[in-house]
């Protein structure tokens, strides 16, 4: 289930999926130890009124989700005609301390006032954990509920119109001993008042609100969380002495002004577009923790049914992602990624698969051992293109001190260690796995990414002065670039080869047709975008994907496997990959073609503007997580490209 919105301030990151429940609930790093990541964990709202509950959920109720286009707040609109209640949420995460924010208006359909009861329960599963060792309290002092285990407490409150607290609680198990959990507590309209429990624990508390005939009323509900209770405790009384609604104004004012540098550009865009990319803006920064990381996606979804989700920092998709922030002028969250990366540097030189958003080594599937030779179990494509991009984060911003601090410690040891990571047979990158993380080879992708790369730690050098570095950098990209003309281009397919291994001297070549092939070739300048040898691959694209105007997405890549449902497809079409068609063909001139692709990005875009990996392309549904940023990335770049190209309405 796609996760409708996402809130964050770098440290909590909340998940809600299309019921408006809390399904993610991240801290204290974006990504990184989900307390509400099982399949049964989500937490629940349910309205009590003339005898009868019905838990947001089910069948009754109708919705409408939206994200604001200039804060990362969410605005639901859920009604119950059976039960005549009307429920409009704004939901944030505090842009300043760590507490999700809920401001809820309860409308009263009917003529007659009447007693609306509010239920909201939450269930945690602290630190990811199966132990079954939390603990809820009830505390009076501070009406409000504790859930802990270990250095993670969240307290949980609220207010009314009429009451400064929650009038009812409970707290109980759920998933073990046969319980379902204190909700079912409220199906009467009451709640028990037990006062403690551990194990596998959940709370509900219950608000009550007098609302007269087609009038309204407020319930304010929020979660603090602390790497201990006092820190809790700490925020819990911040939000009742300044209010839900001060904090809600003040972290929608601190949205109003990051989004600046983006906005500013957005006004050069069709007016059309322009919520599109501050959606897809904030769905990004969304993903960044405060220290640095950049998570691909924090939809927790596929760990129900398989071993892992993407709740990792792939440098690839870090730097994919920073793109168009640091085309838009953003300084603080480029910084804080590379200064990430240089901590998880290899002392070799390289980047490895990906990381924990506090830094540690993810989990991977790549070994050591590839046959009868031993490799570093990594993406050469992922060091190569996080070294590429911080020289353009310097060229957009040439601060000298910035490129002093960074360039012994991380440009030198990633330069030198593309620039001696070569195949003596082809003159070609050696193998490594492909940013598809599947097969082991030299692939066009990484080649272009390296030749890139080590043509701007070349430049850098000459602005350090450093010329012995600068020649041999510089000669080492030369190389490169003749080899991958001599080696990279299938005469018979009339398209670049996916990659090539090397063995004795003996080659053998992967034939396979794929976008980041033809994407790696125009983008890092491997081939020019006037070149016989990207024209053609264009054209086999064309022809082997079938696109046209009517079927304008294609795949990552000639029968792509990966979730793919029907054997009688070539792969579930990508918006990356499609978006990389229209990249080409801005770079082309062709602006208005290349929008054809947009529209079709756009047009498979969630309710709230969230944008998934993949694409069923016999249903339209999206597959895999949603929402992924570097899909959101592409389309903001994609974006930025045109700026320069196309008029705009004013």
């Amino acid at each position: 289930m796609a996760r409708h919105i996402v809130l964050s301030n770098g440290e909590l990151h909340v998940g809600l999926n299309v019921y408006g429940l809390v399904h993610d609930f991240y801290f204290p790093y974006v990504g990184l130890e989900n307390h509400s990541a099982e399949r049964s964990l989500h937490h629940r709202v349910g309205v009590w009124v003339d005898g009868m509950i019905s838990w947001l959920d089910d069948a009754d109720w109708t919705r409408t989700t939206v994200m604001a286009d200039d804060a990362l707040i969410g605005h639901m609109r859920v009604t119950n005609e059976k039960l005549g209640v009307l429920l409009e949420f704004d939901d944030c995460v505090d842009a300043k301390m760590s507490a999700f924010l809920r401001n809820i208006h309860v409308v009263n359909l009917h003529e007659e006032s009447r007693e609306i009861r509010l239920f909201m329960h939450q269930a945690f599963a602290i630190g990811d954990s199966r132990s079954n060792t939390d603990t809820a309290q009830y505390l009076p002092d501070s009406e409000a509920i504790l859930h802990y285990r270990g250095r993670r407490a969240f307290i949980i409150s609220g207010s009314t119109d009429e009451s400064d607290a929650f009038d009812q609680h409970s707290i109980g198990i759920f998933g073990i001993e046969g319980r379902e959990g204190t909700y079912r507590d409220a199906d009467d309209g009451e709640l028990q008042g037990s006062n403690v429990e551990h194990g596998r624990v959940d709370s509900t508390v219950r608000f009550s609100v007098t609302v007269k005939g087609h009038s309204s009323a407020r319930v304010h509900y929020w979660i603090a969380a602390g790497t201990s209770t006092r820190e809790a405790l700490y925020i819990h009384k911040q939000i009742q002495e300044q209010g839900l609604g001060t904090r809600l104004h003040e972290t929608h004012t601190w949205w109003q002004e990051w989004l600046k540098p983006a906005r500013k550009i957005s006004e050069s865009l069709p007016k059309g577009r322009r919520h599109h990319f501050l959606q897809s803006a904030l769905v990004v920064k969304s993903h960044i923790d405060k220290r640095g990381a950049i998570i691909a996606s924090t939809d927790s979804e596929m760990l129900n049914y398989s071993r892992d989700a993407y709740a990792y920092t792939w440098p690839r998709d870090g730097a994919y992602a920073l793109w168009p922030l640091i085309r838009c002028g953003y300084i603080d969250e480029p910084r804080r990624f590379f200064e990430f990366c240089r901590r998880g540097l290899h002392p070799s030189g390289y980047l490895a698969h990906k990381y924990q958003a506090d830094g540690a080594i993810g989990s991977s599937w790549h070994p050591y051992v590839h046959e009868d030779e031993s490799a570093p179990p990594i993406q050469e494509d992922e060091t190569a293109l996080v070294l590429f991009m911080f020289a353009q984060f310097y060229h957009l911003n040439p601060d000298k001190k910035l490129l002093s601090e960074f360039y012994d410690t991380f440009v030198k040891r990633m330069a030198d260690f593309v620039a001696s990571y070569i195949d003596e047979t082809t003159g070609l990158p050696r193998p490594s796995y492909d940013l598809w993380e599947e097969t082991y080879l030299t692939t066009t992708y990484t080649t272009a990414t390296v030749h890139a790369g080590l043509i701007a730690a070349a430049e850098l050098a000459e602005i350090m002065e450093d010329s012995d570095s600068a020649v041999k950098w510089r000669a080492a990209s030369e190389d490169i670039l003749q080899a991958a003309h001599k080696h990279l281009f299938s005469n018979e397919r009339q398209a670049f080869y996916k990659g090539i291994m090397a063995k004795e001297h003996d080659i053998t070549r992967n034939d396979t047709i794929d976008l980041s092939s033809f994407f790696g070739a125009f983008m890092y300048g491997l081939f020019s975008v006037e070149s016989e040898e990207l024209t053609k691959t264009y054209e086999s694209i064309l022809q082997v994907f079938g696109v046209t105007d009517d079927n304008l997405a294609v795949p990552r890549y000639e029968n792509d496997n990966y979730q793919r449902k029907s054997p009688d497809i070539k792969g579930n079409y990508w918006h990356i990959t499609t978006l990389w068609l229209a990249q080409y063909l801005i770079e082309r001139g062709e602006v208005e073609r290349a929008m054809k692709h947009v529209s079709w990005v756009e047009s498979h875009m969630g309710p709230t503007g969230m944008l998934a990996e993949q694409i069923d392309p016999k249903t339209g549904e999206s597959l895999s997580v949603s929402p992924l940023v570097w899909s959101h990335a592409e389309y903001m770049a994609t974006l930025l490209d045109t700026v320069a190209e196309q008029p705009h309405e004013t």
